[in-house]
């Protein structure tokens, strides 16, 4: 029977890197996939990992419908045994349930990979429905870490170097690198405690290197 996966976790988790290897162990079994993403920080229908792997991807925007196109492409003769579908959270509501139709009408299993909250700690629509419908929900093991070292729950944006929680949900960006200028937008993982106080790893740093008060006599 065919399932509908949902694998999730926060920046730096490694989902790109499972998606395009859960491609790589299927293809090599002699099975036809399509893989699916949206919104890649590599650009337009691309999907990569930070560890630097890459392949071609069929690019979702609004309008894209998942069911219309499996059943255009198998009625044209073509085959489809499972979908890799990356960047899950910024899939609409209603695409998530055309997934859904495609596993229980077509048998056709569906491998979906995203990050559950945005940078405001609130549910992606996308995310949201897939925790509704999916037959098998994952936590990836791999555990991205806070620059405190602890385990990193929540996703941060920066705008030229400064922690927001409000903006455009989708807005996409560098990834913050500690060591580097901070770019116009980019994202960084932190625990909760420090996404509670806005304290992103470059903050920490400027606020360690402040000058030590005054001793009072």
């Amino acid at each position: 029977m065919a399932e509908l996966h949902f694998f999730t976790g926060t920046m730096d988790s490694g989902k790109s890197t499972l998606a395009l290897q859960t491609n790589h162990n299927h293809a090599a079994r002699g099975r036809v996939g399509r893989i699916f993403t949206t919104h890649d920080r590599a650009g337009q229908a691309m999907v990569s990992s930070r560890l630097g792997l890459t392949h071609d991807a069929l690019e979702v925007d609004g309008d894209f419908d998942f069911w219309k196109y499996v059943v255009d492409t198998l009625t044209r003769g073509g085959r489809i045994d499972y979908l890799i579908c990356d960047e899950a959270q910024f899939y609409t509501a209603a695409q998530i349930d055309q997934l859904a139709k495609v596993v229980d009408e077509l048998q056709i299993d569906v491998f979906a990979f995203g990050i559950l909250t945005d940078f405001r700690t609130q549910l992606f629509a996308g995310s949201a429905r897939l925790v509704e419908l999916a037959d098998r929900m994952n936590v990836l093991q791999v555990e991205a870490l806070c620059w405190c070292g602890k385990r990193a729950t929540h996703n941060a944006r920066t705008e030229n170097g400064v922690m927001v929680l409000e903006g455009d949900v989708i807005m996409v960006g560098d990834v913050e690198q500690p060591d580097e200028a901070p770019a116009d937008v980019a994202y960084e993982v932190l625990c909760r405690q420090h996404h509670r106080r806005r304290l992103t790893a470059a903050r920490a740093k400027a606020v360690s290197l402040a000058p030590e008060p005054l001793p009072f006599g």
